[in-house]
């Protein structure tokens, strides 16, 4: 009896501690590499594992990073860059080598669990003038083809990551919605493909952006606690943006005749900085309601169910082109150096983020304007211009982290950012005229961070296994446990 008992609790203790790493199975993240000093991916890994994110999606087949990935345990969708469609859409040939050398070898020889490829990155942005829409379709055929010659096309699907831009509403309400109209046929060439193909739709949507691209945009409405005045679609009653986005791209396939098409969410998240309503506040609300409603299993209207999604993003990226504003260098659940940057669980414990281990930093020095300084001097406005042109300045924006300081701190901040992406060179603050010096107090100021930068380590190496093989080990137990019961 006691035997039975113990055998009882010890089922129960591994229930729940493999629920406390497959409750995130279906979320993912997005992990980019345009960082001025990424931390090596085997951290990454690491750091993903620890935080029980099984999913990741990548931008670009890094060599490294696809090697890190290694029998990890983590899924992954690996993404062709929108520079590289032209040549893969005029050559099987190409896309046939792009398969051997980025899909092929890493499943069959390094264990990489590739699921998705992803063609292109939002190729139809109306920003890029119609660049790409002559070439999507073609690379993502020539894609399809290189895979099933490899014999992957059962277990490696193809996909285009697209921005919410590609379908509308003119009514605002998601039955409304269809495909833009200068886009649609061949948006209905696109899904068809998909559908013929057994692979999904992957949309991008983005909340913030609808609030950062209107200023009279209901900001209760970006978020899922339900305080925004809803949308009454014919009884279908919506209470956040995100809802009503993906349900209008599900009426824009369904009077397509694709009612049925699979959708990953492909990028989902909040940035933390880089403007007045990029902050940590709305960032943990934002990610943290996702997230409780994915693990309470709701869905919207039209497809109930949790999400198949992407958070974007893992890690801040310092070297991101900030064309499209300032925030894009903040969209991190972690800071560059691998710390969180707010509470959020992902867990079913209920716990944090975790951070990455056996991260180091550079000195603690800081480069600063010299007391000596005049801010009257003709030298400092071209001496902050390069720093920041050089370096990431983001951070001192209107309503940024570092939006309040006073000048002579703007020129100190400035000057740190390029000491520190110089790693830390003393000649990186030796600006014209003696107007900078280094410190060893930290001139960080309120919200207002002054950042020591990383030991950058660009070695990958194969990630650590033990997570996994602990899984393993846990379901082993528990069928033999199973077994024992039964018996």
């Amino acid at each position: 009896m006691l035997s039975k008992s113990v055998f009882a609790v010890s089922f129960a203790l591994i229930l729940l501690y493999i629920n406390l790493f497959i409750e995130v199975d279906g979320i993912g993240v997005n992990w980019g590499s345009q960082a001025s000093h990424p931390l090596p991916p085997a951290t990454v890994v690491r750091l993903l594992q620890a935080n029980g994110i099984r999913k990741v999606k990548l931008f670009e087949a890094d060599t490294k990073i696809l090697g890190a990935l290694s029998r990890s345990g983590i899924q992954v969708m690996v993404g062709i860059p929108n520079d590289l469609l032209a040549p893969i859409a005029a050559s099987v040939a190409v896309a046939e080598r792009w398969v051997s050398q980025n899909v092929s070898a890493h499943v069959s020889s390094n264990g990489v669990d590739i699921r998705y490829v992803a063609v292109g990155n939002e190729p139809f942005l109306k920003a890029f003038n119609g660049t790409f829409e002559d070439i999507t379709l073609p690379a993502l055929q020539n894609i399809q083809s290189a895979l099933i010659k490899a014999g992957l096309a059962t277990l490696v699907k193809v996909t285009v990551p697209l921005n919410a831009d590609v379908y509308q509403s003119a009514s605002n309400l998601p039955s409304d919605g269809d495909f833009r109209l200068e886009i649609r046929d061949l948006m209905i060439s696109i899904v068809k493909f998909l559908s013929d193909n057994q692979a999904p739709f992957t949309i991008n949507i983005y909340p913030f952006i609808s609030l950062y691209n209107d200023p009279h945009f209901p900001v209760e409405f970006a978020f899922f606690d339900g305080t925004g005045d809803p949308i009454n679609d014919n009884g279908r009653v919506y209470d956040n943006v995100l809802d009503a986005n993906y349900d209008t791209l599900v009426w824009s396939l369904q009077k397509n005749g694709f009612g049925n098409l699979s959708i990953i969410v492909g990028e989902v998240g909040w940035p933390t900085d880089g403007d007045k309503n990029a902050n940590m506040q709305y960032a943990r609300r934002y990610n943290q309601g996702f997230m409780n409603r994915q693990r309470a299993g709701r869905g919207t209207p039209m497809r109930p169910g949790p999400m198949d999604a992407y958070l974007f993003s893992l890690i801040d990226e310092d070297a991101k082109s900030i064309q499209p504003g300032n925030f894009e260098r903040h969209w991190g659940m972690f800071y560059i150096d691998g710390r969180p940057k707010y509470q959020l669980s992902l867990l079913a414990n209920g716990n944090g983020l975790i951070p990455a281990k056996d991260v180091h930093h550079m000195g603690k020095k800081w480069c600063v304007l010299a007391p000596s300084a005049s801010l009257e001097d003709p030298q400092l406005g071209p001496s902050v211009g390069y720093a920041c042109d050089h370096a990431d300045c983001t951070s001192l924006g209107y309503g940024s982290s570092c939006g309040g300081l006073d000048l002579a701190q703007n020129v100190s901040y400035a000057f740190n950012s390029y000491y520190q992406v110089s790693d830390q060179l003393e000649s990186a603050c030796k600006f014209p005229g003696g107007i900078s010096m280094i410190v060893t107090r930290d001139p960080s100021f309120g919200s207002c961070q002054f950042k020591i930068m990383i030991k950058s380590d660009s070695s990958g190496g194969e990630a650590s296994t033990k997570m996994c093989l602990t899984r393993s080990v846990a379901v082993l137990l528990l069928l033999l446990m199973c077994m024992y019961i039964v018996l």
